[in-house]
C-alpha cells in the first residue's frame, strides 16, 4: 500500500536548510497497524502529513498503492484523499460551529454523497463509537474522550483503506486512551491499514510493527 524511495523532506528559512527527513525507506503492506516513534523534532509528523498527502516531499519517491504521488498538485492530492485516507489528530480537529453529527458528515459532504446515504453513514459511525446519545451536541459540550470518538467517527466513515493517527492518546487520560487504542485495533482487524505516530511505548505495543526514527532517518524496525 505504502512504498517510499530515499524520501526527502527539507525546510528552508533564508539560507538555513533543515532535513526533515532524510532518505527514509519504508514499505508498509496493506493490512498491517504500524507505529513510528522516536523523540520530538525527528520527522514524526512531517513523514504523516506526507503520507496523507497534506504536503510533496523535496527528494524521493512516495507511492500509494502503486502510484507515485510524490509531484502531485495540491488538487490532485486532495482529490485521491477523499475516501482513501481517514485522519486523526491529537488535537481532535472538530469545528466547534458543527456538532456531532455535522462534524462526522463532513468528509462525504466533501465526496458529493447524498443525503440519505449520509446520514445512513453518519448514524452507523456514531453507533459504532458509542457517540450516538450525542448527535446534536457540540464539540465544547463533549468530553476529550468523546471528542476523540467524533473524530475517529469522522474518520472512518468514508470507508478509507488507510487511517494516519497523530498522537491520537495525547490529549486523553489512560482509561479514554486505552478505548482509543482498543478502537483502532478493531479497525485494523477488519482489514483498515493503521499508520500511528506516537511518543508512548505502551500505545506503541498495539501495533504489530514499530518503526524508529531518529534526525529523520530509519534507524530501526521492531516486528511484534
Amino acid at each position: 500500500m505504502i512504498k517510499t524511495v530515499n524520501l526527502q523532506k527539507i525546510f528552508k528559512t533564508e539560507e538555513v536548510e533543515t532535513w526533515a527527513l532524510n532518505n527514509v525507506n519504508l514499505e508498509i503492506k496493506a493490512g498491517e497497524f504500524v507505529a513510528i516513534m522516536g523523540p520530538s523534532g525527528c520527522g514524526k509528523s512531517t513523514l504523516l502529513n506526507i503520507l496523507g498527502l497534506l504536503d510533496n516531499p523535496t527528494g524521493g519517491t512516495y507511492e500509494l498503492n502503486g502510484t507515485d504521488v510524490s509531484k502531485f498538485t495540491e488538487a490532485q492530492r486532495t482529490n485521491l484523499r477523499k475516501g482513501v485516507i481517514g485522519f486523526v489528530f491529537q488535537s481532535f480537529n472538530l469545528i466547534d460551529e458543527l456538532n456531532v453529527f455535522e462534524n462526522i458528515e463532513l468528509p462525504l459532504l466533501y465526496m458529493g454523497i447524498p443525503a440519505t446515504e449520509r446520514k445512513r453513514r453518519v448514524e452507523d459511525a456514531m453507533n459504532r463509537m458509542a457517540i450516538a446519545h450525542r448527535v446534536k451536541h457540540f464539540p465544547q459540550q463533549l468530553s476529550g474522550g468523546q471528542q476523540q470518538r467524533v473524530a475517529i467517527a469522522r474518520a472512518v466513515v468514508a470507508n478509507p483503506k488507510l487511517i494516519l493517527a497523530d498522537e491520537p492518546t495525547g490529549n486523553l487520560d489512560s482509561k479514554n486512551g486505552k478505548e482509543v487504542m482498543e478502537l483502532l485495533t478493531e479497525l485494523n482487524k477488519e482489514g483498515t491499514t493503521i499508520v500511528m505516530v506516537t511518543h508512548s511505548q505502551h500505545d506503541s505495543g498495539y501495533a504489530g510493527r514499530t518503526i524508529n526514527l531518529f534526525d529523520g532517518q530509519v534507524v530501526n524496525e521492531i516486528k511484534i
